[in-house]
């Protein structure tokens, strides 16, 4: 035989979890900011530069007055200012009508610009577009600038020069901010992580420490919340889920010294008469009938008490198939009840069916036989001096609802939700019909199956009605 061995996976901690995320993140922020604020500012930085010029050229073009030039100095000084551009207004031979240098005297339009001039003019004579926009470099400056040229009205030109060199300077005082700006941010990121994954694991640690409470059998362990909606949902859960852990505790607890009381009194009283037979009543034929009739009697009790017990882990278990078929309500009810004609002649009940029109319905009728029994047993035994029980049938459009009714000590309120749990009994009442206690449970299994409705309406005093709906077969 081998055996394969396999590491113990590492589970991360939430507070490593946390830590590594907002670090991560925090880099991812930086390395943005980096390529956006260094890397690629000085290609932005031009192609905005470029969109800014021909605003300006179109500015000029809209309010350029071609019988007096001269009148839009004010316009061409604001616009070279504000800027800091140079803007130059020539005639078609390329003589300077306007000229504004607010570049430091570092324009290539003013250096030598004679000759410049008119090396422009022909290339926006020679252009297609009558105009041009280029990146260029002094030649004594080594500067690097944007230069346009334009036809303006046809009768004049526009020459809108700029340097791109500021923004080398302006790189480097952001990248020395942005050294500060990384390592404050990431000592920040670290504090900050530290503060949200304490804040956020502190409340996990007492809800551990409670759910080890809870596993060890400490019923009574409340979940605190911590703050976070979600965490305070956990904890609420947790707590839901530690009451009805309890409640299953107590009825396991139920269960076996329920099982162990109807186990132990028929063996006891299976062995007393057994020792009877053979030691008192072995040659009284009439007296070893009875007390052989009570062995009988007590060993019947057994063998019910483990098929129910076995039935009810079938239903539980979902092992058992339902063999769903149409059938006749009123007939359905006729049949049930006639089993019961024994004991009204014998102890006096009296079983009324209250029918309504008949319906043909859907459903396994030999499970839902044993709903019915069961349900009229248990009206049986609890019904008290009025021994008066009904059985009703009310139509109620897409089901039936079938109905029994007792008029005997009822049940509590608050007893009503454990009245199908297993081996629940009314401790006020001695049954006058032995049963194994487990018939509610079994009822709700089987109506749970079908997906059926069920319930049950009582009142101290007054009687209980226990329910459940059938469907109505489409056929009606």
């Amino acid at each position: 035989m081998t055996t394969s061995s396999s590491k113990p996976k590492r589970i991360i901690s939430l507070r490593s979890t946390i830590w590594v995320y907002f670090a991560v993140f925090t880099f991812v922020i930086l390395c943005i900011v980096w390529f956006f604020q260094v890397g690629t500012l000085p290609k932005y930085y031009e192609a905005s530069t470029r969109s800014k010029i021909m605003r300006i050229s179109a500015a000029i073009s809209a309010d350029f007055d071609d019988e007096y030039p001269l009148s839009n100095r004010t316009l061409i000084e604001d616009l070279a200012y504000n800027n800091t551009m140079t803007i130059v207004i020539t005639d078609l031979n390329g003589n300077a009508l306007i000229s504004y240098d607010y570049m430091g005297g570092f324009s290539v339009l003013t250096v030598g610009s004679g000759y410049q001039l008119y090396k422009y003019r022909s290339d926006v004579l020679a252009s297609d577009t009558k105009s041009f926009l280029t990146t260029m470099t002094s030649e004594r400056f080594q500067t690097t600038e944007l230069l346009y040229g334009g036809m303006l009205h046809d009768k004049y030109m526009v020459f809108i020069n700029t340097s791109l060199e500021p923004i080398g300077p302006a790189a480097e005082v952001i990248k020395e901010q942005l050294v500060f700006i990384s390592l404050i941010t990431f000592f920040l990121a670290l504090f900050i992580t530290y503060m949200l994954s304490n804040r956020l694991s502190s409340p996990f640690k007492h809800i551990i420490a409670s759910a080890e409470r809870l596993a060890s059998g400490d019923y009574t362990t409340h979940f605190e919340g911590g703050g976070y909606l979600e965490i305070n949902e956990l904890s609420d859960v947790l707590n839901y889920a530690g009451s009805e852990i309890s409640k299953v505790d107590s009825l396991r607890n139920d269960l076996i010294a329920n099982v162990s009381h109807d186990l132990r009194t028929p063996l006891t009283m299976i062995k007393a008469y057994a020792e009877m037979i053979r030691d008192l009543s072995g040659d009284n034929p009439e007296k070893r009938a009875e007390h052989l009739k009570v062995i009988i009697d007590e060993s019947d009790r057994l063998s019910a008490l483990v098929s129910n017990l076995l039935e009810l882990s079938r239903l539980q278990n979902g092992t058992i198939e339902l063999n769903r078929r149409q059938f006749s309500v009123c007939e359905f009810l006729d049949s049930v009840v006639s089993h019961y004609q024994v004991l009204s002649e014998r102890e006096g009940y009296e079983f009324k069916i209250e029918h309504d029109a008949d319906m043909i319905c859907v459903g396994d009728d030999t499970r839902l036989e044993q709903v019915l029994r069961n349900f009229i047993d248990n009206a049986v035994n609890y019904s008290g001096d009025s021994r008066k029980i009904i059985i009703r049938q009310r139509n109620l459009g897409s089901v039936v609802r079938i109905e029994v009714v007792d008029f005997g000590v009822g049940i509590e309120k608050e007893k009503l939700p454990m009245i199908f749990d297993r081996y629940y009994r009314d401790e006020r009442t001695k049954r006058d019909v032995t049963g194994t206690g487990l018939g509610l449970s079994i009822v709700k299994e089987i109506l749970k199956l079908h997906g059926m409705r069920f319930g049950v309406q009582s009142e101290v005093g007054k009687g209980s009605t226990f329910w459940f709906d059938i469907e109505v077969s489409p056929q009606n």
